[in-house]
């Protein structure tokens, strides 16, 4: 297979894009407004294990993009 830092990233992404998905769902549309706070809240909603802050970066990275 492909070496462990690949998984540990591939599965960040797929992370990172679940919860941008589900935060532009229930109208956050501005990166200021997607705290992690507010992220680690949408994943427990979600049944995800808490992202971390690279995570959380990485969803208002996709909010503030995908505009």
């Amino acid at each position: 297979g492909r070496p462990r830092e690949w998984y540990v990233s591939h599965n960040r992404r797929l992370k990172a894009m679940r919860l941008a998905i589900a935060l532009l769902d229930s109208g956050v549309y501005q990166p200021s407004s997607a705290g992690n706070h507010r992220i680690r809240i949408t994943a427990e909603r979600l049944g995800i294990h808490p992202p971390s802050d690279t995570t959380c970066r990485m969803v208002r990275a996709l909010i503030r993009y995908g505009r």
